[in-house]
């Protein structure tokens, strides 16, 4: 099993070293043909997209501090966003990619958090970066919607 996960880990690493012909970088695995979904469809409509596959279009806003395993997509033509996370040291999204164009597909998914949750969460992603946290902020419990990444092109 270990061989395996080094194996895979090594062909990921390859595949997110290639460029594609288009000017895009491919980070994870390609990105299919499918339409995509504005993010704004996806955020105002959730519950229709939930575990199922989908794509979306438009500008790296934010990347994980830490390990460069998540990014926020913002929508170009709004204010719209989603976070897209990928399995940690897998994929590593670089800090050059704010404000580049991405492509990303995976399935998104929706975290149900009690308050406890949602203010152990919320902590961390103050925390990672540096800024402060007033967990008095938090009044109850919280819905979250992430895609999980299978494969995102960014141009850079």
């Amino acid at each position: 099993m270990v061989v395996v996960r080094r194996i895979l880990y090594v062909v990921l690493v390859f595949w997110t070293s290639l460029s594609s012909a288009d000017g895009y970088q491919l980070y994870g695995f390609n990105v299919s043909e499918s339409s995509e979904v504005r993010i704004g469809q996806l955020m105002k409509n959730p519950h229709e997209y939930v575990d199922k596959l989908v794509k979306v279009v438009g500008l790296v806003n934010d990347v994980c501090p830490m390990k460069g395993c998540w990014i926020e997509v913002i929508e170009n033509q709004g204010n719209d966003r989603i976070r897209f996370k990928v399995q940690d040291d897998v994929v590593v999204f670089p800090v050059e990619a704010v404000g580049q164009e991405i492509i990303a597909e995976g399935i998104l998914r929706r975290y149900e958090m009690s308050k406890e949750q949602a203010t152990h969460w919320l902590a961390h992603l103050a925390e990672e970066k540096n800024e402060a946290f007033d967990a008095s902020t938090v009044t109850g419990p919280m819905d979250f919607y992430q895609i999980e990444g299978k494969g995102a092109k960014i141009a850079l």
